[in-house]
């Protein structure tokens, strides 16, 4: 028996509604690591820039980790794979800013560029399929801040400096984690 597309649509809906309520705690926590993680990235660019590139790659490889945490065992979940790739990018990224400070800072400014598009993408994707939940749109907002930090990004490319990374990093940290705390509180207000 076959289903239409609106039945199909409800079910992703009810499986990732679900999956946010069962670990709503989780997602709460996470959220709120984010959040101070992206203020941190705000704050320290202003006072200091010979330690920006670890802080940076520690704040990313701390976020993933988390971020890992809360997909444990939501692997049935539609987006588990594309979540999977931009958590990985994620710490990768964070792990090469700590181990190859040398690299330089084009190097680096590109891989976040690379990073904030494809976790943009992912989200806004995510975004779409879970649409008619409440809160939606602060994920679709999220996304598209992580798209527009990569292109100010591609825009500065060959002089961005410390700071801009630090700061668009700290923008991004708080739009997904802000996004993704309020979707979880939601769903789990709606217990």
């Amino acid at each position: 028996m076959a289903i239409s597309v609106n039945e199909a649509a409800a079910v992703l809906r009810a499986a990732v509604r679900d999956t946010i309520r069962q670990r709503a705690l989780l997602f709460l926590a996470q959220s709120a690591v984010m959040v101070l993680a992206g203020v941190l990235a705000l704050i320290f660019p202003a006072f200091a820039s010979a330690g920006i590139l670890a802080l940076l790659g520690w704040l990313l490889i701390i976020s993933g980790v988390v971020q890992v945490i809360s997909l444990w065992g939501a692997t049935q979940v539609p987006y588990f794979w594309l979540q999977l790739v931009t958590l990985s990018l994620e710490i990768l990224v964070g792990y090469l800013l700590i181990s190859r400070p040398e690299a330089g800072l084009v190097a680096v400014t590109f891989l976040m560029l690379v990073l904030f598009l494809v976790s943009g993408i992912a989200r806004v994707v995510f975004a779409l399929m879970i649409r008619p939940m409440q809160d939606w749109v602060w994920v679709l907002a999220s996304g598209l801040v992580a798209i527009a930090c990569a292109a100010i990004l591609f825009a500065n490319l060959p002089e961005a400096a410390t700071w801009l990374l630090g700061a668009l990093l700290g923008i991004e940290l708080i739009a997904i984690g802000a996004a993704q705390g309020l979707l979880a509180w939601r769903v789990r207000q709606a217990v």
